[in-house]
């Protein structure tokens, strides 16, 4: 079975840049109706401003999706475009550095509300959608797969990045929490945990500095950075009715980053 998802209606957050950018635009390729959605207006308007004109599958959106009214507005848009949603790829995601012994650092609360709450927000609105679209749907046919962005942090330790590995550690658990409780509905829910990927951004950073580069290599048994297409590879597939079996998982996409005991000393 082929990782189709064409004719398919898709809600992509976080699109304006990055993997969710690559998400959307190799959703579009594959056939779907995708709404980009992202809170950067100017960068939303500027990577695909012209495709949302000419192109009769892209819509663009632009607000601020911690918002409940914005969570609402969203799905309306996506159901006055294209009827439905059957896809949510929650691609919304903030990293921030954290002091872990400052009492006023505020980077936990807001990057649980920027990357769980907000998810989970998502996750409710549009598989409500989903359970009303499937109605008169027949009984074993799949009413929509809804796929997290994670990260390898949630499994990693580094006390600079507490705040961004607590609330990736909580995505993965929400991601199998809501994947049981959607289960009778016919609804999927996964997650893509993913390492170091070449974005934009990334690029940006490593630019100058080739010992930071290498390590992140050197530290990868596959020896290199991963494109953002193959993350938009794996997330296509649980997108698509080829993962149908496929529920609560977290398919990890780091070059077997994970894998590797970061003491390069024997624990025998």
């Amino acid at each position: 079975m082929s990782f189709s998802i064409s004719g398919k209606t898709a809600i992509v957050t976080g699109a304006a840049n990055g993997v969710g950018l690559a998400i959307g635009r190799q959703f579009v390729r594959a056939g779907a109706n995708v709404v980009f959605a992202d809170m950067d207006e100017d960068r939303l308007d500027a990577e695909l401003g012209d495709a949302a004109k000419e192109e009769e599958n892209v819509r663009i959106f632009a607000g601020d999706l911690r918002e409940k009214l914005t969570i609402a507005n969203l799905l309306s848009a996506t159901v006055d475009a294209f009827e439905r949603v059957d896809i949510l790829v929650n691609a919304s995601r903030q990293v921030k550095i954290t002091d872990p012994l400052n009492p006023d650092d505020t980077s936990v609360e807001d990057l649980l509300n920027q990357n769980l709450l907000t998810a989970l927000r998502m996750t409710q609105a549009v598989s409500r959608k989903m359970i009303k679209q499937a109605k008169d749907a027949e009984p074993d046919e799949p009413a929509g797969s809804i796929v997290n962005l994670s990260s390898i942090a949630a499994r990693r330790t580094h006390p600079d990045l507490l705040a961004y590995s607590v609330s990736s550690a909580a995505l993965d658990q929400m991601t199998r929490s809501m994947a049981v409780s959607l289960a009778s509905q016919r609804i999927r829910v996964n997650a893509v945990a993913f390492g170091s990927v070449m974005s934009a951004s990334l690029k940006g950073s490593l630019k100058d500095d080739d010992e930071a580069r290498e390590e992140i290599v050197d530290k990868t048994p596959l020896h290199r950075i991963a494109s953002p297409g193959e993350v938009s590879d794996a997330v296509q597939y649980l997108a698509s009715d080829a993962s149908g079996f496929v529920t609560g998982q977290i398919i990890t996409v780091d070059g077997g980053r994970t894998l590797i005991d970061p003491a390069a000393v024997s624990a025998h």
